[in-house]
């Protein structure tokens, strides 16, 4: 008999060998039909595996990530066997699920043919098909000289590319119907649990990511247990494309992009720059309240500052290649930390002068690779809602809590009602290579961490190896307003910097310690944020944040001197504001400040101008009536002083998200 432990504290025995689909069929036939993998002591796997030992059972469905993941990476082997159906011949390379876009790919060297959108479409019907055949996912453990056997036979170079790094004990091949595949896994049980299936795009992908190799079709799709689940993903997707970030930055002059600057490297146009200098003022007037000191640091700093800090070898590759002037490296700055480590060591330092606190919107730049630029959510140039607080072990708990207090409030002000903290943790198995290598401190940090997270009663989720090099991290998972999700930031723990920097305070006891060191960007990045906050609102920013925030629209030309005498009424007030002085009908200029997201519209004719009055016309709830210039001030002041995130007003669409918050 094995002791299976579960989530909720739970123990049972059941007979050696049984297996988590077994014991999610003794719990209820409703489970077992919605279990599609298990995490057994903490790593994913078959739900039709045996299980030997006592083990911590957790049985994953739709509603878990992993769930989601093993449920695409079968959908991509289904896919596979449905291509190779229907296109003899084809030799596939990887083709693993995906998160954004949700779903998967399969990377394919199909010779001279070309995929056509009528080919995705019988694709789909097969996949159709082959999944109501209630196929079962089977594993099966192969020596290397077989598996090399037989895709030799098969004469396919990319499995056999694969095979190389692996050994015997790590091979496996995944078969289900006709389709056998080189394959890690874990898959769902069989295919009759794939219900709903999409194709959604056709793609080229050098093989291995390097442009001198041969280029493979990447097809992607996308798979749900049932057709309303795709239904609402499809109708998402339609809200998605009229809400892009790109076309709306287009539409309404946020930013723009030009080859002679270079790729990844973004132009601010003045209606961005207004929305970044209130991002700014938000931060800054934020960070002041809760005793931030600012800080400004150069862009480019010597190639010994990224070595001492341990960056240069974690990040080289993300980094600008570097300039030499007088047998001295320089590096364009990828990161602020190691700036902010400096000004800390600038002064003698005690107890007394912490937790100190330094801010920064830093200007950094980063080499992403080609294909990986979107946008503004990958790019090269990023300014960064920065800053690094030095404290004590006894301060960090607070501080940490006061960080997270700090995404509660922004999340408030933007509206972004859906969201989770995830704990980011090292993989004690890349010790030395991915992170530094101190086990016992990152056991103590992490400890650290999830304490704060706990006794706060803060929503959070683990995910081991997703740590920085240095340290764990909160990273800030939020969901836009049709279901989209971002990663907004992220909140890190830094144990190991101090030491590098031989960063010291004086304690009470008048002896030197480290301090603990925390890096954050509830703001994350001005290029991130405004993406999300484009495609979040739609481009209807909320008043405090368009970068125009009225318009005065005169009836006719009899009227512009009244339009102007109002226009310097709201300007003294410190409100964004223009004339609409074209020669045009008064319905096309409604329709046009409709068209450019304008929040408020002032009406002025004949009654207005005798009576001192404007007509109101409220972007998204239509006319509001006459006000007097003075009261209307008032009123929009005061949706400025307060950042009023107007949830109510804000366009959403009651869409299911397809992560787990």
């Amino acid at each position: 008999m094995i002791k299976i432990s579960f989530p909720d504290g739970a123990v049972k025995e059941y007979e050696t060998g049984i297996t988590p689909f077994e014991i999610a069929k003794s719990i209820s036939e409703g489970l077992a039909k919605k279990t599609l993998a298990a995490s057994v002591n903490g790593k994913v796997q078959d739900a039709n595996r045996p299980l030997y030992l006592d083990a911590e059972l957790k049985l994953l469905t739709w509603n878990d990530d992993d769930g989601k993941s093993t449920f695409w990476h079968s959908s991509a082997h289904l896919m596979a066997e449905a291509v190779e159906s229907l296109f003899p011949g084809v030799k596939f390379w990887v083709g693993p699920p995906t998160q954004n876009p949700p779903g998967f790919y399969y990377d394919m060297d199909l010779g001279d043919r070309q995929i056509t959108e009528e080919d995705l479409r019988r694709l789909e019907s097969k996949m159709s098909e082959l999944a109501r055949k209630n196929e079962t996912y089977t594993r099966k453990e192969i020596p290397k000289a077989e598996a090399v056997q037989y895709f030799t036979e098969k004469g396919d170079e990319y499995k056999l590319d694969l095979l190389k790094n692996l050994q015997d004990g790590e091979i496996s091949f995944y078969t289900q119907g006709d389709f056998t595949d080189l394959c890690r896994g874990p898959h769902i049980p069989n295919t009759s649990f794939i219900k709903a299936i999409k194709l959604t795009s056709i793609a080229g992908a050098y093989w291995k990511g390097d442009e001198n190799n041969k280029q493979l079709t990447r097809i992607y799709g996308v798979t749900f247990p049932s057709q309303k689940e795709l239904d609402d993903y499809l109708l998402m997707l339609e809200e998605a494309k009229k809400r892009d970030h790109r076309k709306l930055g287009k539409e309404l002059g946020i930013f723009t992009m030009d080859d002679d600057v270079g790729p990844g490297l973004v132009l601010w146009m003045p209606n961005g720059t207004v929305i970044i200098e209130e991002l700014e003022k938000l931060a800054k007037d934020t960070e002041m309240a809760a005793g931030y000191k600012r800080v400004v640091t150069p862009h480019i700093a010597k190639e010994n500052l990224y070595i001492t800090s341990g960056h240069l070898p974690y990040y080289q590759d993300s980094m600008y290649p570097p300039m030499e002037l007088d047998g001295v490296k320089y590096y364009l700055k990828a990161m602020n930390c190691p700036h902010h480590h400096k000004i800390f060591s600038a002064e003698p330092r005690s107890y007394k002068d912490l937790p100190l606190r330094l801010a920064e919107y830093g200007t950094c730049y980063r080499y992403e690779q080609s294909g990986e630029l979107f946008g503004l959510m990958r790019v090269r140039c990023l300014h960064m809602n920065d800053a690094h607080i030095y404290c004590s072990k006894e301060q960090f708990a607070q501080e940490f809590k006061a960080v997270n207090d700090m995404y509660l409030k922004y999340f408030k002000i933007f509206g972004i009602d859906k969201y989770i903290m995830r704990l980011s943790l090292h993989d004690p198995e890349k010790l030395g290579q991915k992170y530094i290598n101190e086990p016992e401190l990152w056991i103590e940090t992490e400890n650290l961490v999830r304490q704060v997270m706990i006794e706060n009663k803060i929503p959070f989720v683990e995910v081991k190896g997703e740590g920085a090099f240095y340290g764990p991290k909160i990273d800030v998972q939020i969901w836009s307003a049709i279901g989209r999700e971002f990663t907004l930031a992220t909140n890190q723990v830094d144990f190991a910097q101090g030491r590098r920097f031989n960063l010291e305070f004086t304690t009470r006891n008048n002896e030197t310690e480290t301090p603990l060191i925390i890096h954050r960007a509830p703001l994350g990045t001005h290029e991130r944020f405004i993406g999300f906050l484009l495609e979040h609102y739609a481009g209807k920013f909320p008043v405090w944040l368009a970068p125009l925030q009225v318009k005065v629209l005169p009836i006719s030309d009899r009227y512009l001197d009244y339009a102007q005498t109002v226009l310097q009424y709201l300007k003294n007030a410190d409100i964004r504001t223009e004339v609409d002085d074209r020669n045009e009908k008064i319905g096309k200029k409604i329709r046009d400040t409709e068209i450019a997201r304008v929040p408020y519209m002032l009406v002025v004719g004949e009654k207005e101008m005798n009576d001192g009055m404007v007509s109101v016309r409220r972007q998204g709830k239509g006319d509001l009536g006459l006000f007097k210039v003075s009261d209307l001030i008032d009123k929009v002041r005061k949706e400025i002083n307060d950042r009023s995130s107007e949830i109510n007003e804000r366009e959403s669409i009651n869409i299911p998200t397809h992560s787990t918050p």
